[in-house]
């Protein structure tokens, strides 16, 4: 028996639950707001839960049926669309929207290079993005404002699934003064910077992640600066005022300060980052989330887990 609504109804509601706006995916689908507020109280008749809670001065906000029901037909609405063009016989091009989430740390170092692969292979589809820390990624993307996300490993809770991307070693980040900065083969073991000031890249679990590597090395953390900005950090230990631990290393050693930095690989046994493409477990990924993922495992040389 077929079910009660229609394939318009559930394009509308995509829409709705996106924008948590009546007013605003009226606009963005260029109806009339009654008859998608007609629309959206019929789907939930037909499903029989309620979707929606309606605040006269906050607009909507989904339930937790409506969080998942919008989670569910993601794939189905992408698969409605490969139907229509392959039966007129149009290009499988993909086209739509793609959210993806980053983690701030990594957007610089790595997105520019993806999004222009991205976009030269699948210039139909619009990619937005979230940059922000590795908490609030995961918030969203169990609540549908991602789709992917390109973060590191650390914290990450049940209810995922994920590809690592690459795996990044630590390293240390002096300044071009500092007496280890001259040595031929650039390497130097945490222990010997014991006692000297650091400067932390303080982020939850990269934070943690940190404070793990200076207890495997016995080394007691002497922090003079904290901050939640990458360059801030490279430009504070360009003008000596201590050395930083650090992951993505930078093509180039000038910072934003004007002073010089000098990456030191670390000789320490030290576990790396992983750096992973993560979505929430038991959603169905489009054909847009694939193609990204394909791309970032291109250009990275991925191990596929």
């Amino acid at each position: 028996m077929a079910k009660p609504f229609t394939l318009t109804q559930l394009r509308y509601f995509a829409v709705v639950a996106e924008l948590e706006n009546m007013t605003a995916a009226a606009a963005r689908l260029s109806v009339t707001q009654s008859a998608l507020s007609t629309a959206m109280g019929q789907l939930e008749v037909s499903l029989g839960t309620q979707l929606f809670v309606r605040h006269r001065s906050r607009g909507l906000r989904l339930t937790q049926s409506g969080r998942q029901f919008a989670q569910d037909i993601k794939s189905f609405l992408e698969h409605a669309d490969s139907l229509y063009e392959s039966a007129r016989g149009l290009s499988t091009t993909l086209v739509g929207e793609l959210r993806v989430g980053v983690f701030t740390p990594l957007a610089p170092f790595r997105l520019p290079a993806i999004l222009q692969t991205f976009e030269a292979r699948h210039p139909g589809v619009d990619v937005s993005f979230l940059e922000t820390d590795l908490a609030t990624l995961q918030e969203a993307l169990m609540d549908g404002r991602c789709d992917v996300a390109l973060t590191y490993g650390l914290g990450l809770g049940r209810g995922f699934t994920y590809k690592v991307v690459e795996r990044v070693p630590p390293h240390v980040l002096v300044h071009e003064g500092h007496p280890a900065a001259i040595r031929p083969e650039r390497e130097i073991a945490l222990k010997e910077l014991d006692g000297e000031p650091s400067v932390v890249l303080d982020l939850p679990h990269t934070r943690e992640y940190f404070e793990q590597l200076y207890a495997m090395a016995g080394v007691v953390q002497n922090v003079r600066h904290r901050f939640a900005g990458y360059e801030t950090v490279r430009s504070f230990v360009a003008k000596g005022h201590g050395y930083a631990l650090l992951n993505q290393r930078l093509h180039s050693d000038v910072t934003y300060s004007g002073g010089k930095v000098v990456p030191l690989t670390l000789t320490d046994n030290f576990p790396p980052i992983e750096v992973m493409l993560v979505r929430p477990e038991g959603v169905q990924a489009t054909k847009r989330v694939l193609a990204f993922e394909e791309t970032c495992l291109t250009l990275y040389g991925a191990e596929r887990t």
